[in-house]
């Protein structure tokens, strides 16, 4: 497996799981939540936030514009709201500044060429692709022109359409994520022997787990069963009003995450089968034979 470097990290076979803490829209539009839930990142241990870029007017249909619905800000039209939750120059040029501070690394999905060329400001470690751009081939190779490693994930799509992108961005400077996209999904929706079948169908790319589920366990069994890294939606409460709260995990939750998955790397080992220090005193006490009675 090849290994990909994101700033000053690798990623890839026997190297530390990356944990991404995926803030996305979660912030509702507040720079304030942001910085609190970057905290909290921080405080768990996570080596990266997340967020999304769009540039509304060209990710919204436009027969869905003028629909109207209910938002913390009173109705208003979808556009609108649209509008409402996007950040734009001064809160990802505080974000930034708050970011590097803080020490945790922070990049973002764009989900248009524009908001693609606004992030490359900021020199992105890497840019990660959301399941609904997989098949949007004019963005990614633009994406692929930057030299920037792409993480893609690939909710919504089958194997073919999954080798097609790969074949698009080839093997250097990619990672893929399994996902599927629903918020929250079902456990018997999370699929994640396909992280052992990409491992097995993708030998040189690193592979990883994006997760929507409630609870923690469907992840540490990603970890089990190699992923390299882990991208999770995070928030103050899971109650709070918007698409990705039910689907994310509070604050307390990503630290108990972060914890059991830095305990699981070190109980993994490196697969060579050894006698430990700790077992000669076992063997002295335990065993009759030191070796094979034949």
């Amino acid at each position: 497996m090849n290994k990909v470097k994101i700033g000053n990290r690798y990623i890839g076979k026997y190297e530390s799981v990356y944990i991404i803490a995926e803030i996305g829209i979660n912030h509702n539009g507040s720079l304030e939540i942001a910085k609190k839930l970057i905290d909290g990142a921080v405080f768990a241990g996570c080596d990266a936030v997340k967020f999304q870029k769009r540039t509304p007017e060209l990710c919204t249909p436009l027969d869905q514009w003028d629909i109207e619905r209910e938002t913390p800000w009173g109705r208003m039209k979808y556009i609108d709201y649209r509008h409402k939750v996007e950040f734009g120059q001064s809160e990802y040029s505080e974000i930034d500044r708050y970011c590097k501070e803080k020490g945790i690394q922070w990049f973002a999905s764009p989900w248009d060429e524009e908001a693609l060329t606004f992030l490359l400001q900021f020199d992105p470690v890497v840019l990660k692709f959301a399941s609904a751009s997989l098949t949007d081939i004019k963005l990614l190779k633009k994406a692929k022109e930057t030299g920037i490693p792409l993480m893609i994930s690939t909710g919504m799509s089958t194997t073919e359409q999954v080798d097609q992108v790969i074949s698009l961005l080839g093997n250097d400077n990619v990672l893929l994520a399994q996902s599927t996209s629903t918020y929250p999904c079902k456990i018997e929706e999370l699929n994640l022997n396909v992280i052992k079948t990409f491992m097995d169908r993708y030998p040189d790319i690193p592979i990883g787990y994006s997760g929507h589920e409630t609870g923690l366990a469907p992840t540490l069994a990603a970890i089990a069963l190699g992923a390299s890294f882990i991208e999770r939606h995070i928030t103050l409460d899971r109650a709070l009003w918007g698409s990705d709260q039910a689907a994310s995990i509070e604050i307390g939750g990503i630290f108990r995450m972060v914890k059991d998955i830095r305990d699981i790397e070190k109980a993994l080992g490196n697969g060579e089968k050894i006698v430990y220090e700790s077992e000669k005193n076992s063997i002295k006490k335990l065993r009759r034979y030191t070796d094979f009675n034949l």
